[in-house]
């Protein structure tokens, strides 16, 4: 599958912890375009499973995000962004910039994810967190467009993701109008 992005753009990644959210960022943007909110977590806290940094991490993926889109700078954000509520503050800074929003959600097997977050060596979320995660971004999942992306990609299977290529749109001129 081809991922069509603009450029720039607000790319979003969904998906529940152990997805593989991070490798399949890290795979196909520049690691300046990512904005993870685990990296955030640690930089506020010195530690990405310092859940009580959580507030403050995504004040600073907020603020990131938003100083990227000003630039006009593709901006992936990193983060679970399960429910609505976690994608709204996102949708806003993209239309406060002018910038469309595409939503990539990996809606992979629970019991893989399960699997990847056991085997991570510095952290896990368990198996609760995983299936609340999965439950809630199943329940929005048919409601995504109508959210504000312009566009959304779901990609089902670890195939899928593997296969999964990001194709960037040309840049369009500083002074064209905004979408």
């Amino acid at each position: 599958m081809t991922i069509e992005i603009p450029n720039p753009c607000l790319v979003v990644l969904i998906g529940p912890a152990g997805a593989g959210k991070s490798t399949f960022a890290a795979a196909r943007f520049r690691p300046t375009e990512v904005v993870s909110s685990d990296r955030c977590r640690a930089l506020v806290a010195d530690y990405e499973g310092d859940l009580s940094a959580t507030p403050a991490a995504f004040q600073v993926l907020h603020l990131i995000a938003s100083l990227r889109l000003r630039r006009r700078r593709l901006t992936v954000v990193d983060a679970v962004s399960a429910r609505p509520r976690d994608r709204r503050p996102l949708l806003e800074l993209a239309a406060e910039r002018h910038c469309p929003a595409v939503a990539i959600v990996l809606d992979l097997p629970e019991e893989l994810c399960v699997q990847r977050d056991r085997d991570r060596p510095e952290r896990t979320v368990g198996p609760r967190v995983i299936a609340t995660q999965r439950a809630a971004i199943l329940r929005s999942l048919p409601g995504l467009r109508e959210e504000g992306f312009a566009a959304v990609h779901v990609l089902r299977s670890p195939d899928e993701v593997d296969a999964a290529t990001v194709h960037r749109a040309p840049r369009r001129a500083r002074n064209s109008a905004p979408a």
